[in-house]
């Protein structure tokens, strides 16, 4: 899977952050050295942001971990403006990552959601989780 286009759903984002040594991190990592896009629009970077800020991640991270990582991500983004309203989702809150998929031309949108990978493909973007994107990515 050639993954130059990618779309991260807010669980792998967090996970990688609070996780340095696990799978979503070790693959972001592979996606900045290989200077892939992390598509982001609007509403999924300020889902990132605020789910960040809530307290019970408090004890796993500092404020400035947590700055840091946000700002690195921006740097690595690619800022979409998705066109298109999805409804495609039975859970209407990740309509947002499959928008953000279909507008950036994302070559697979990566997630450990099941209401996402559920979906798969959808509109013939791959969904799959942090270690399937990985294996095949690495």
């Amino acid at each position: 899977m050639k993954a130059e286009r990618v779309v991260l759903d807010t669980n792998v984002l967090i996970s990688a952050l609070l996780s340095p040594a696990g799978t979503p991190r070790r693959l972001i990592e592979l996606f900045a050295a290989r200077s892939a896009n992390l598509i982001f629009s609007p509403a999924t970077f300020s889902e990132l942001t605020e789910r960040l800020a809530k307290p019970k991640f408090d004890r796993y991270r500092s404020d400035e971990q947590m700055l840091a990582w946000l700002d690195w991500l921006g740097e690595l983004a690619e800022w979409v403006d998705p066109w298109e309203e999805v409804s495609a989702c039975r859970d209407p809150d990740d309509n947002k990552f499959l928008a953000t998929a279909l507008a950036g031309e994302a070559d697979v949108l990566v997630t450990g959601d099941a209401d996402l990978l559920v979906l798969d493909p959808f509109e013939g973007i791959p969904i799959v989780n942090p270690a399937q994107c990985l294996v095949h990515s690495g």
